[in-house]
């Protein structure tokens, strides 16, 4: 079985999936269980699946000091997905520090301290997966946001090549309006989502989809890509 795969029988892959409780962690850590990993789920609401391969962390990721306590006594990863996250709008004008920051330390922060304290313990072979967004490309009311999700980019990369002599892929999921809680926040109301050209939502089931093919051994020369699933919005 290789490090990253449990088809075959053999030992059974470890991965941590941020934003468990929720949206598309949920969904990556549904399909995972479902493939025979054992998951770690980091977040700070209870997720709404039980099963026996499942091990809910109640943490803050955004609080450095609770998350490095969440990670001391974590097993080995074969794989770490980094799914939590928060929208918070605002044009030029009526920006709110305090947004940017939240999302800086939850979606870049977090993943930098995560990487940083279980790359060392990976086997060769082992993937991290970012869920970014489409919307780093720019999007009018979304600034603080977009630089957030921009960041993973620069860091997946950066990280891909480091990591290439031990065969550890980096890779970030930049997803389109999906189907989530967070698409639904009343926060976001001024600024709507459009409809991709394809006429519905992205699903979470479909960027799971994706997250578990970049675990998969035939994903294993993919590496330092944005791979993008907007129904077409990006055309």
């Amino acid at each position: 079985m290789n490090a990253v795969s449990s088809e075959g029988g053999g030992r059974v892959p470890h991965a941590l999936v941020t934003g468990v409780s929720s949206g598309i962690g949920a969904e990556i850590a549904s399909q995972l269980l479902a493939l025979g990993w054992r998951v770690t789920g980091f977040s700070r609401g209870q997720p709404g699946q039980e099963h026996p391969a499942l091990t809910h962390v109640p943490v803050d990721i955004s609080k450095r000091g609770a998350l490095a306590e969440a990670l001391l006594d974590l097993a080995p990863l074969d794989a770490l997905i980094h799914a939590a996250g928060i929208l918070r709008v605002g044009t030029l004008g009526a920006l709110d520090p305090e947004n940017g920051k939240a999302m800086w330390r939850l979606h870049v922060d977090a993943a930098e301290q995560m990487i940083e304290a279980t790359v060392a313990a990976m086997p060769e072979g082992a993937r991290i997966v970012l869920i970014g967004s489409r919307t780093a490309a720019g999007s009018a009311g979304r600034a603080q946001y977009a630089a957030t999700k921009a960041a993973l980019v620069g860091m997946a990369r950066s990280f891909a090549i480091e990591l290439a002599p031990r065969r550890i892929t980096v890779n970030v999921i930049a997803p389109g309006a999906t189907d989530t809680p967070m698409l639904r926040d009343p926060s976001r109301a001024s600024v709507t989502p459009k409809m991709p050209p394809m006429g519905r939502l992205v699903q979470p089931k479909e960027v799971a989809s994706l997250a578990a093919f970049l675990l998969s051994d035939g994903a294993a020369s993919i590496t330092g890509q944005q791979i993008v699933v907007c129904g077409g919005a990006s055309l």
